[in-house]
């Protein structure tokens, strides 16, 4: 006999149950009461299972209609690729890589002088408090919240790109802009890590209870010094990202992209 908790076994049980198939993406699960007659358990325990499902992202929960299991189509990110001026692009990198991917892009803008966080002050390379230009983007795959992006960059930098502190799109992306001033992003350093969201990034994500964040901080750097800072916040359900580095010739076609 099982030493768990009973409503861990319900739990379990279900989690066998969603991940063979029984309950597919966006499926109900039985009701309450179902559940009740089946594993032989009280309301309580039943609900406790249940919110153990919607703590681990398994499952949502809407007042009236149940529980639900998530869908997770997933979008992958080809992070080496991404704002490579080698590779053609139909606008900036988010749009081409979404398009490419036979999924529906949107994104929303706001731009605003702000003062160099210390954070922010270091990877730049400026005085904390010195202004920048943060350009932030809500953006959506398939009008569904994707990530949030913010970019900051200094000061001195925005004198020579104007373009960089006027609200709305910059069409071609920002490192292809810079790029026709002569300011090419030649390398980057990347940071990623993960945590539970804020209730601001829940709220603009969509993010349900126990899902993460997946934070992907990006520094670019000119010639001779650091040109912009770009956090970017993924719903850590939805997105995958990988990387390709050196000769992947023995790599077969068909394994996972």
């Amino acid at each position: 006999m099982s030493k768990q908790p009973k409503y861990r076994q319900v739990a379990d049980a279900l989690r066998r149950e969603i991940d063979s198939g029984t309950y597919a993406p966006g499926a109900r699960l039985p009701s309450e009461s179902e559940l009740m007659k089946r594993f032989d358990a009280s309301r309580n325990t039943i609900r406790n299972g249940l919110n153990l499902l919607v703590t681990q992202g398994l499952v949502s929960s809407s007042q009236g209609l149940g529980y639900e299991v998530r869908s997770h189509e997933v979008f992958k990110l080809n992070a080496s690729r991404f704002e490579n001026l080698s590779f053609p692009q139909i606008g900036d990198a988010y749009s081409t890589d979404v398009t490419n991917a036979g999924r529906r892009p949107h994104q929303t803008f706001r731009v605003e002088m702000t003062p160099a966080s210390p954070t922010v002050a270091e990877r730049l390379k400026v005085d904390p408090g010195s202004t920048t230009v943060l350009r932030f983007c809500h953006r959506y795959v398939d009008d569904v919240p994707w990530s949030t992006q913010a970019t900051w960059y200094p000061g001195w930098l925005v004198e020579q790109s104007p373009r960089l502190a006027q609200p709305g799109d910059i069409e071609e992306g920002t490192t292809r802009y810079l790029a026709s001033y002569g300011i090419e992003q030649i390398g980057y350093f990347d940071e990623i890590a993960a945590r539970m969201p804020t209730p601001e990034e829940a709220r603009l994500l969509e993010i349900g209870a126990g899902v993460p964040v997946l934070l992907w901080t990006r520094t670019g750097y000119a010639e001779d010094r650091p040109i912009r800072c770009t956090v970017t916040t993924f719903r850590g359900d939805l997105n995958q990202m990988n990387y390709e580095i050196g000769n992947l010739a023995g790599r077969e076609e068909n394994e996972p992209q």
